[in-house]
C-alpha cells in the first residue's frame, strides 16, 4: 500500500495488540478499509460505465476495459454478451453477422471479434492507398453491388481435380475419413497423398476465358480446422525470429502485414492484386493482395532468399507454400513434425571440386580449335603442374610456430574429405607429409548449396615475404580493347594454382598456396608480346581482340598454342569463342563500348533499403565497383560514408535514404562507356563543390552528339577543403588530367576544358602567386588543352549530366570579360614589379598584420587554435598571401597607386570603376576591397 491507504492503515496494524487497538481482528480490518477507501455504490457506478461504454480504439484494447467493469457486476453471460456487442465497432459487428455460427459466450465472443478487427487492420496496413488501387470494371460493379458477396466461378471450381463437393465432404466425416483423399486411418493434416494436377485436355475455352488464373496466388490448408502441420522458425540476418507454418496447400509463400512491419522489411507493388481464395472456392475476408516483400533467412544453417506475399493469415507470421516446398526439398518428419535438409553424403553430394570435368570437352569448341583439344582435355587437367621459373618461393620472416588447431567437421564432411583426400592423392596432387606446420582446411558454402575446400594460410601468409607483382587496373585493361570488333573468352582451370610451390618448400604448405602475383607474373611473361596487341589477362581471365575480324582466328590459335606448351588448360565450357559481346570482369564488352551487366543492374534495382551499417558498407561495396558509370558518386554517395565512420552513431534519416535512391536510379539508369579514339576530340567537363570533384570525358560519335568515355568522383582531402572555389575547380581539372592521362596526353587535337567558373578561362596566361598554382602549371604543360567558359544555367555539369548517352554539348556564349592579351599584360608591366617590392618592405608597418606574421614565422609551435585562425595567410616569396592572393598592407599610398595601376595603363582599355576592381582583386587583397 502507499499513499493515502497506507497513511490510514500504518497506524492502525501498529496499534494491533494494544490496548489502544480499535481493529483487533483482520475480519474487522477488511471491513474498516473498505468504508474508508471504496465506493459504497460501487456496482450503480459500474453499470453506468459499461453501458455508456462504447470501442473507440482496438476491439483489444475495449475488451480489456470492458472486463475490468464486469468485475464489480453480477450480470449473467447472455447480459453481458449483449453489452459487449452493443458497444463495438460498426465495422466488427458486420463481420459477427455475416458469422455462420455465432459465438455461445462472453469470452467466445471476445476473441472473435479481436480476431476480426486485427484483420481488418492488417488489411489496411497491406493495401495501398484508396487513390492509388486500380478501378474495376463498370460490369464487375454493377454485379457486386447487386449481390453484396464475391463471385466464385463454379464451374472453374468444379474442374478441379482436387475439388470435393460439400455432400461428398460431410459424408466422409460422418464415416470418419480422410477429406482430401478419401481413405480411413488418418486425417485431413496427416494426409501424404499429393495434390492432383490440372488434366490439361479438359480444359475447355469457357473456362481460359473465366477470372485469370494467375489472379489467384493463394490456395491455403490454414483456414481449415485442423492442427498445423508444421511449424519452424525462421531466421533473418538480423537474427530475428519468424514462426512460420509449412502449407503445402498454399500455391506460394505469404507473410503477415504485422511481422514486415515489425521487421521494417522493404515492400513492393504488385502490378496486378492477387486474390486470396481457399480449397473449397471460399473467400475470406482479406480483400486482396497488393504488396510482397524479398526475405532472406536462414533454416538448418542453409541461406534462402524468397519472395513473400503480403497478406492477413490469422495467428502465423509467416506461410511457406508449395513453390518452395519444390524448390528447396526438405526433408520432413511426420512423425516428429520436423524438417531439415538433406545431410550430403558421399552418394548424394559432394565438396564441390576446383573444376567439374565436362561431359564432351570438345562440345562447345569451334571445330577450328580441336587441333588444341589437349588444352580442354581432362587427362592432362589431372596431372600435377610441371616445375617452372615462375614457381613459389615460401621466405619466412621470422621464427615461431605457424600451426593452427583444426577446426571441427560434420560426420558428411568428415566422409566427403577423406573421399576427396583419396583421390587427390592419386592425382599425385597432394602427398602425405610430415611437417612442422601445419594449417586447418575448412568448408565454403556456395551459391549452389555445396561447400567449397580451403585451406586457412592466413598465418602462414602473415610470416611469409609477400611477392609484391603488381596486378593490373581493370581500367587500363579496358583501355587496351578499343576499336575491337570480336572477342573470345578463355577460362583457365584450376586459376593461379597453377603455379607450384618451388622444391623444398613444400613442407611449409598443407595443399596449395594461393599468390595471386606469382601467377599475373607468369601469365605476363607467357604472352609478353601479345599482351594490349590480341591479348589482356587479369590472373585466369584471358581475353583475346581482333580489330580486324579475319584476324581473330589466328590470335586464338597462338593463344591456345602457347597455352599447350606450358601446360595450361581451360574449362571449354566456359569460354566463349568469336564473340561481338563478351562479359569479362564483371563488364560487358562490346565493339560499341562497355555497360553494366543486367544482373547486377537488377541486384541494385531489388536491393533492400539497409538497416545496419554492416549492410551499407556492403551496398557501398557493390556500388564502388561501378563507380566509373557513375557521374558525381562520391558526392551522393557522402552521406551514406559518413554514416559508416566509427564515431558516427546510426541513424537512418531522409538524408541517408535520398542517397540511397539516388545511387541506385544512377546505377540502373547507366550509360553505355565508349571506346576512346585518339583522332576524334575529346570534351572535359569539371566541376567542384564544397566536399568534392567530379568531372565526364567525352567525345563527339557519328551521330553528332557526346557521348561519356568515364565519369571521375572524388572526395576532397586534408588541406583541399580548404582552398577556396578558384582552386577547388582548378583542382577539378588537375585531377581529371591525372586519371585520364593514358588517354589525353600528347593528343595532336586540343582537349577543350569547359567550366562554370570565368576566371579559369585565362589561368594558362595568369601570373602564378603561390606554390599550387607553379605546381599545376608545370603538371598541365604537358597537355594539349583550353579552357572555355560556360555559364551555369547553360552547363549540364558533371552533378547534372544526363545518365543517358546522348549527352549535348553547348558552345560557350560570348563573355563580357577582357580579352586575353590585356589580362596577360597587365599582370606583367614594370609599375606593378615595382610596387610588390615596397609591398614586401611594408608589411611590418601595419600593425593589424604583425599578430599574422609572428605567427607565420613560428608556425611550427603555434599551438592548434592560431592555426585554424590564420589557415587562409601564407608566406612566400618575402610576400604575404591570403587565400591565393597579394595581401596589400594599410602603409602609405600602396593601396592608391595599385589601383591607378590598374585604371590608367594603356593595355586596361581605361576600364570602370566595377572593372577595375574586378581586376585587381583577382592578385591582391585587402580588407574592403
Amino acid at each position: 500500500m502507499e499513499g493515502s491507504a497506507s497513511a490510514w492503515a500504518l497506524p492502525h496494524l501498529a496499534n494491533m495488540g494494544s490496548n489502544r487497538a480499535t481493529i483487533t481482528t483482520a475480519t474487522e480490518f477488511d471491513t474498516a478499509f473498505s468504508r474508508a477507501f471504496f465506493d459504497p455504490d460501487e456496482q450503480q457506478a459500474a453499470e453506468r460505465k459499461i453501458t455508456s461504454l462504447a470501442q473507440t480504439t482496438t476491439t483489444a484494447a475495449y475488451a480489456t476495459e470492458f472486463r475490468t467493469l464486469l468485475m464489480s457486476l453480477d450480470w449473467n453471460d447472455a447480459a453481458l454478451r449483449a453489452q459487449f456487442y452493443k458497444g463495438l465497432h460498426w465495422h466488427v459487428k458486420q463481420q459477427l453477422a455475416q458469422k455462420e455460427t455465432q459465438p455461445q459466450d462472453l469470452e467466445e465472443l471476445i476473441a472473435a471479434a479481436i480476431r476480426i478487427d486485427n484483420v481488418r487492420r492488417e488489411l489496411e496496413i497491406s493495401q495501398p492507398p484508396r487513390e492509388n488501387r486500380p478501378k474495376p470494371a463498370a460490369a464487375a460493379t454493377t454485379s457486386r453491388a447487386n449481390t453484396g458477396t464475391p463471385r466464385i466461378d463454379s464451374d472453374r471450381l468444379k474442374a478441379d481435380p482436387n475439388y470435393v463437393s460439400e455432400a461428398e465432404r460431410q459424408r466422409r466425416r460422418n464415416e470418419k475419413l480422410c477429406i482430401k483423399c478419401g481413405k480411413a486411418g488418418h486425417r485431413f493434416a496427416e494426409c501424404r497423398t499429393g495434390w492432383k494436377g490440372p488434366d490439361k485436355g479438359k480444359e475447355t475455352a469457357k473456362v481460359a476465358e473465366a477470372e485469370p488464373e494467375k489472379d489467384i496466388e493463394f490456395v491455403c490448408l490454414s483456414n481449415l480446422r485442423t492442427s498445423p502441420l508444421l511449424t519452424i522458425n525462421l531466421i533473418t540476418k538480423d537474427q530475428a525470429a519468424i514462426p512460420t507454418l509449412i502449407d503445402s496447400g498454399a500455391s506460394t509463400n505469404f507473410i503477415s502485414p504485422s511481422t514486415v512491419e515489425r521487421l521494417r522489411l522493404p515492400t513492393i507493388t504488385l502490378d496486378q492484386p492477387r486474390t486470396v481464395t481457399m480449397l473449397d472456392g471460399s473467400n475470406p475476408q482479406t480483400g486482396k493482395i497488393w504488396k510482397k516483400t524479398r526475405v532472406e533467412f536462414t533454416y538448418d544453417n542453409r541461406t534462402m532468399t524468397h519472395e513473400f506475399l503480403i497478406s492477413p493469415i490469422g495467428n502465423h507470421s509467416a506461410i511457406l507454400g508449395i513453390k518452395w516446398l519444390e524448390q528447396e526439398t526438405p526433408k520432413i518428419d511426420w512423425l516428429s513434425r520436423t524438417l531439415s535438409f538433406p545431410i550430403p553424403t558421399p552418394e548424394t553430394a559432394h565438396i564441390a571440386q576446383e573444376e567439374e570435368a565436362d561431359d564432351d570437352p570438345l562440345k562447345d569448341i569451334p571445330e577450328q580449335y580441336h587441333p588444341f583439344a589437349k588444352v580442354f582435355g581432362e587427362e592432362e587437367f589431372n596431372k600435377l603442374p610441371p616445375h617452372r621459373s615462375y614457381d613459389i618461393k615460401i621466405e619466412l620472416t621470422e621464427e615461431g610456430p605457424l600451426n593452427s588447431p583444426l577446426y571441427s567437421m560434420t560426420d558428411a564432411e568428415s566422409v566427403t574429405l577423406k573421399q576427396w583426400l583419396e583421390d587427390e592423392l592419386k592425382a599425385g596432387k597432394i602427398r602425405p607429409s610430415k611437417s612442422p606446420i601445419s594449417s586447418p582446411v575448412m568448408f565454403v558454402p556456395k551459391k549452389d548449396g555445396s561447400r567449397r575446400l580451403v585451406v586457412d594460410y592466413r598465418k602462414l601468409n602473415s610470416r611469409s615475404k609477400k611477392n609484391v607483382y603488381p596486378l593490373p587496373r581493370p581500367d587500363d585493361l579496358m583501355s587496351k580493347l578499343r576499336g575491337a570488333k570480336i572477342f573470345t573468352k578463355l577460362d583457365l582451370r584450376w586459376g593461379y594454382n597453377n603455379v607450384r610451390v618451388k622444391e623444398g618448400d613444400e613442407w611449409k604448405t598443407a595443399f596449395r598456396t594461393k599468390r595471386p602475383g606469382a601467377f599475373q607474373a607468369m601469365m605476363n611473361e607467357v604472352f609478353q608480346d601479345l599482351l594490349d596487341v590480341s591479348v589482356i589477362i587479369y590472373l585466369d581471365d584471358i581475353l583475346i581482340f581482333s580489330r580486324n575480324p579475319e584476324d581473330h582466328e589466328s590470335h586464338v590459335k597462338e593463344v591456345l598454342q602457347r597455352l599447350t606448351d606450358m601446360q595450361l588448360f581451360c574449362k571449354g565450357s566456359k569460354c566463349e569463342f568469336h564473340q561481338t559481346t563478351v562479359k569479362y570482369l564483371g563488364i560487358i564488352v562490346s565493339d560499341k563500348g562497355f555497360s553494366l551487366d543486367k544482373l547486377k543492374i537488377q541486384a541494385v534495382q531489388e536491393w533492400p533499403t539497409p538497416t545496419t551499417v554492416k549492410q551499407v558498407q556492403s551496398f557501398l561495396g557493390f556500388a564502388n565497383f561501378v563507380r566509373r558509370f557513375v557521374a558525381n558518386f562520391s558526392q551522393i554517395a557522402r552521406p551514406l560514408h559518413n554514416l559508416v565512420k566509427r564515431e558516427v552513431k546510426w541513424q537512418w534519416t531522409d538524408k541517408e535514404e535520398d542517397a540511397f535512391r539516388k545511387l541506385q536510379r544512377a546505377i540502373i539508369n547507366a550509360p553505355v562507356i565508349v571506346h576512346t579514339d585518339p583522332s576524334r576530340p575529346y570534351f572535359l567537363e569539371t566541376d567542384a563543390s564544397g566536399a568534392a570533384l567530379g568531372s565526364v570525358l567525352s567525345q563527339r560519335q557519328e551521330d553528332g552528339r557526346l557521348h561519356p568515355i568515364g565519369y571521375l568522383s572524388e572526395s576532397f582531402k586534408g588541406a583541399e577543403q580548404n582552398y577556396d572555389t578558384h582552386d577547388k575547380e582548378l583542382l577539378a581539372i588537375i585531377r581529371s588530367f591525372e586519371h585520364w592521362r593514358i588517354y589525353l596526353e600528347g593528343t595532336i587535337l586540343p582537349i577543350t576544358v569547359f567550366t562554370d567558373h570565368c576566371n579559369l578561362e585565362y589561368w594558362k596566361e595568369s601570373r602564378t602567386f603561390n606554390r599550387h598554382h607553379a605546381r599545376w602549371h608545370l603538371l598541365l604543360a604537358g597537355f594539349h588543352f583550353q579552357i572555355m567558359y560556360r555559364p551555369g544555367k547553360q552547363s549540364t555539369k558533371p552533378d547534372a549530366l544526363s545518365r543517358r548517352a546522348d549527352h549535348l554539348d553547348i558552345p560557350p556564349a560570348d563573355q563580357s570579360m577582357l580579352p586575353k592579351s590585356v589580362f596577360a599584360n597587365v599582370s606583367l608591366i614594370l609599375p606593378e614589379k615595382e610596387i610588390q617590392a615596397r609591398i614586401e618592405k611594408s608589411l611590418d608597418q601595419d600593425e593589424s598584420l604583425s599578430e599574422i606574421l609572428e605567427h607565420l614565422r613560428n608556425e611550427s609551435t603555434a599551438p592548434a587554435s592560431v592555426k585554424r585562425a590564420f589557415k587562409d595567410y601564407e608566406m612566400e616569396a618575402g610576400l604575404l598571401f591570403y587565400q591565393g592572393r597579394i595581401l596589400v598592407p594599410n602603409a602609405g599610398k600602396l593601396r592608391e597607386d595599385l589601383l591607378r595601376i590598374f585604371h590608367d595603363s594603356p593595355m586596361a582599355g581605361h576600364p570602370g570603376r566595377q572593372r577595375t576592381l574586378e581586376l585587381l582583386s583577382r592578385a591582391y587583397y585587402w580588407p574592403g576591397i
